[in-house]
């Protein structure tokens, strides 16, 4: 973990198998593309080695936590509908009450609930060597925790959605004679630290569950998952007993009100009505992601007539389709695509002098990370040089005479009388997978070294990419000649500067700006001091892995510019809240003096921004303990099932099955 403080200047894929996610992680939304798709799947955190089986700093023991209240215990205030299993009634303004006091309760410490919600499963020893040694406590369901979960019986989540509804089979095992009835969602292999995927059901086991159906449930349906639930709960309980612990008992209710009903008096606690559509309200992290990843990388110029952004799509700014005549010619970057030939090229060129309606030309070109050096040819090179050149023609008026070529063999080109074209470099993400092409094509028109354009791009163009290690080397492989063909070629010096010490640490990617005084990069980024100080970053913030400068590199910079925190481990043991003011302090001077910190999955280019567990909890209690400070009362937009569940669905698209 690095994060990267700055100040702006003025102008200028190995990881272990992570648990699989159940197919009832569905949340019945709209497909999407799925963007960065030369990610690897969510790594779930890595393998301890040997050597840390042991953790490096025990478990701390859970404190005691005040047991929390809640409207639904006891039950005695409601109408019993069944004895046997008992089951009870609520109607919705019963259901909203108990919902709101739940949402003002605080959340028990991190430290008295977790290891228990990265889950222990007992036959998982790894885990359990990890977490929790030979302290059998630590095993045991926290007194501390009681929820309500809320279950839509027949699953679909699709429209009358409840605030964090779920479906039946994500908790239940609804088939007869399996066990105690509660699906077993603990992994029994593979260490994760990001278990995001089981917290709705670990949280079901100490939560009193609501069961409710829409116009079009069949009352027999609602009343077997009631009976059904109950009866889980009640053998759930009898099993810890049997197990010599005294578990708390968590109760079963039915909402009898009408949901039509239930949305008209209270509509701030329904995220889908029943015609299914998305409240003004409903945090959807997955589309909000999606949304913010196409704002970040909305297209912009990067040479005369060249654009780079996302794919036309319902989330650019504004919704486009690929018929969009705002550009004469698409280029897509594509894994599946082909270096385009000389036929292809001209053929495409006669389409846009002859189309009709304004109806824009499509092409397709490698992907970035496609073309691999040391197996790249030079008819590869000659591809992209190829690109290059007509990309050029087309948006500067000049087109080749006849095929004639001066005194050095270079082809002579013509102003052609027709009107410059505007052209957009284009992938899902806005820049993944276009970053290769944008960088040759950015040396090609503008006449300048590789290293060069790399900082340019970014710093003057304000264009987030993303290449990979083969770009790199491919584009340093190719730069002379690229220099060479440029049309700009003979206002340079035929003196190609030598590379700067700091393109042989570049990894392919610069760290991501995540606000206009704050980047957030990895160590590879935090280690490249010369680097950092072309983007204009100026302090350094390092979580968990201190940077290894010399002392000169130090001394440039101010030890008061660096600050390395690595008491906290990406492990899920070490506490993140016990540094986070030094943290925000750090941040903050560095901001008030000017320097340059959510939109951080999004902005993160490539990469997924996965917290584990603990720290996503944390962050949580630390937003409870902000509501405080401002003597607001506590309130929480979002449960943690709920909020784990978000996480999951986002990272199921990178998630290995």
């Amino acid at each position: 973990m690095a994060t990267v403080v700055v100040q702006q200047p003025p102008l200028l894929r190995h990881s272990s198998t992570p648990p699989p996610l159940g197919a009832t992680l569905t949340l019945n939304r709209p497909s999407t593309p799925v963007p960065n798709k030369h990610l690897p799947y969510c790594p779930p955190g890595p393998v301890p080695s040997q050597s840390q089986i042991t953790p490096p700093n025990s478990p701390p023991l859970r404190t005691v936590a005040p047991r929390p209240t809640s409207l639904l215990h006891p039950p005695t205030a409601y109408h019993k509908l069944c004895n046997s299993p008992p089951i009870y009634a609520l109607n919705g303004e019963e259901l909203a009450e108990a919902l709101h006091h739940h949402s003002s309760q605080p959340l028990p410490s991190p430290t008295s609930v977790f290891p228990w919600l990265h889950g222990l499963h007992p036959e998982n020893h790894i885990q359990l060597a990890f977490f929790v040694a030979r302290k059998k406590s630590l095993r045991r369901i926290p007194k501390c925790l009681r929820g309500i979960t809320i279950i839509k019986a027949g699953g679909d989540l699709s429209r009358s959605k409840i605030n964090g509804a779920i479906a039946p089979d994500e908790i239940l095992n609804l088939s007869e004679g399996n066990g105690r009835g509660f699906v077993e969602c603990d992994p029994r292999e593979g260490f994760s630290v990001r278990n995001f995927h089981i917290q709705a059901a670990k949280l079901a086991l100490v939560s009193d569950i609501v069961i409710y159906g829409d116009e079009d449930t069949d009352h027999r349906i609602l009343k077997s998952v009631a009976e059904r639930t109950a009866a889980v709960q009640k053998r759930w309980r009898k099993e810890l007993e049997n197990s010599g612990q005294c578990p708390e008992t968590f109760h079963t209710f039915v909402l009898t009100e009408h949901f039509q009903d239930f949305e008209q008096k209270h509509p701030d606690l329904v995220s889908i009505d029943s015609q299914g559509r998305y409240a003004d309200h409903t945090l959807d992290f997955l589309q909000q992601e999606r949304r913010e990843m196409c704002a970040m990388s909305k297209a912009s110029e990067i040479s005369r007539g060249v654009f780079q952004g996302p794919s036309p799509g319902p989330h650019t700014l504004p919704p486009s389709t690929l018929d969009d005549p705002t550009f004469d010619l698409y280029v897509e970057a594509s894994d599946h695509a082909t270096l385009p030939d000389d036929r292809l090229l001209a053929a495409k060129r006669r389409l846009l002098e002859t189309r009709e309606d304004d109806d824009p030309v499509h092409v397709s070109f490698p992907s970035s990370g496609s073309i691999l050096p040391p197996s790249w040819s030079h008819a590869e090179a000659d591809g992209i040089l190829r690109m290059c050149k007509w990309l050029y023609e087309l948006t500067h008026n000049v087109k080749p005479v006849g095929g004639t070529r001066d005194q050095d063999g270079d082809i002579q080109m013509t102003e052609m009388a027709s009107p410059a074209r505007k052209i957009l470099l284009h992938c899902a993400d806005g820049y993944t997978e276009t970053s290769m092409l944008a960088v040759a094509y950015f040396m090609y028109a503008e006449g300048v070294p590789l290293h060069e354009a790399w900082i340019r791009l970014h710093c003057e163009k304000k264009r987030n990419f993303f290449a990979y290690p083969s770009d790199v080397a491919l584009l340093s492989a190719i730069q002379d000649r690229i220099l060479k063909e440029s049309p700009k070629a003979c206002e340079r010096s035929a003196v190609i500067p030598e590379a700067p010490a700091w393109l042989a640490k570049l990894d392919g990617s610069l760290p991501s700006r995540i606000l206009p005084y704050m980047y957030l990069g990895n160590l590879t980024h935090a280690n490249n001091p010369e680097m950092l100080r072309l983007l204009g970053i100026r302090r350094i913030l390092s979580v968990g892995e201190p940077v290894s400068w010399n002392e000169a590199e130090v001394k440039s910079w101010g030890r008061d510019n660096l600050l390395m925190i690595d008491r906290v481990q990406d492990n899920g043991i070490d506490e993140l809240t016990t540094e986070m003011e030094r943290c925000l302090e750090f941040i903050g001077k560095g901001k008030s003096d000017g320097t340059a910190t959510c939109f951080v999955r999004a902005r993160r280019l490539n990469v997924i921004i996965q917290p584990h567990l603990r720290f996503v909890y944390e962050l949580m209690k630390w937003d409870e303990r902000q509501q405080i400070k401002r003597k607001e009362p506590l309130n929480r937009e979002l449960e943690w099932p709920t909020v784990s569940r978000e996480i999951a669905a986002m990272n199921r698209p990178y998630a290995r099955t």
